[in-house]
């Protein structure tokens, strides 16, 4: 399992050219890609600081610019996927909303394939219940927001209620989707038909552990963006944890 981290300091860098740690490049980032190692590309749609979901998305020409930048600046053959150095880019999603998502990303993903990069969709609250285009996509990113099932509530991600660990409605605690049955059977099935799966907002051992356990190939988080160099150390430790944990599994 491979941990992805913005390539902003030059130990980072290091790791990702080293192979311990992979790049995740965003639109809004401004790092340059790193010379070897590999990477994904993000696409801004996630929630920020300071800005709802969706706002760090450039629109759909600006990103496909970005991505015929990553490929010039990777100078692997577009028509040969063997050569890229790149896991999957990011169609445009919605936040905790499948259906919008699905809609918002039919016309990107065959685009992302033409730039010659493979295509990935972000599953979000909801996709349980909808079919996945599982012929147009090579990555299945796990996004979502927190919910209470039994209400259908599902946590916006506004800055106002962003925090919110209870359910208004019967006062249950929230879940993540993406930590519950539903995300966990996409990526059985997923795994099945050969698909990578990534999951997002991973800043914790814990979590790490989890995606590792229900076949994450790769993750990613904020948390080597808060004090890069700082908790490069605690996230290595982690890549170690999770080596492990998937050497015990393959013994046993």
């Amino acid at each position: 399992m491979i941990y992805l981290a913005n390539p902003s300091t030059r130990l980072i860098r290091a790791d990702i050219e080293g192979y311990k740690l992979g790049a995740i490049m965003t639109p809004g980032q401004g790092n340059a890609l790193p010379a070897d190692g590999l990477y994904a590309i993000d696409n801004g749609c996630g929630p920020t600081v300071r800005g709802e979901p969706g706002s760090g998305y450039p629109g759909d020409e600006r990103y496909l610019a970005m991505l015929a930048r990553l490929r010039e600046a990777e100078g692997s053959d577009p028509c040969n996927p063997d050569e890229s150095r790149c896991l999957f880019a990011v169609a445009p999603d919605v936040l905790a909303d499948a259906a919008a998502t699905l809609r918002r990303s039919a016309y990107m993903l065959g685009w992302i394939r033409h730039f010659g990069f493979p295509a990935a969709l972000v599953a979000q609250n909801g996709q349980e219940n909808l079919p996945v285009p599982w012929d147009d996509i090579d990555a299945l990113f796990l996004g979502g927001s927190a919910e209470c099932v039994p209400c259908r509530y599902i946590r916006p991600a506004t800055r106002e209620e962003r925090g919110r660990k209870h359910c208004p409605s019967c006062g249950r605690n929230l879940v993540e989707w993406k930590l519950g049955p539903a995300a966990r059977d996409l990526v059985t099935e997923a795994r099945s038909r050969g698909v990578w799966v990534h999951m997002g907002r991973v800043n914790s051992l814990k979590r790490l552990r989890y995606a590792a356990a229900i076949g994450c190939d790769s993750a990613d988080g904020t948390h080597l963006t808060r004090a890069p160099d700082k908790n490069l150390k605690e996230v290595r430790g982690w890549a170690y944890d999770i080596d492990r944990q998937l050497t015990f599994w393959d013994a046993a």
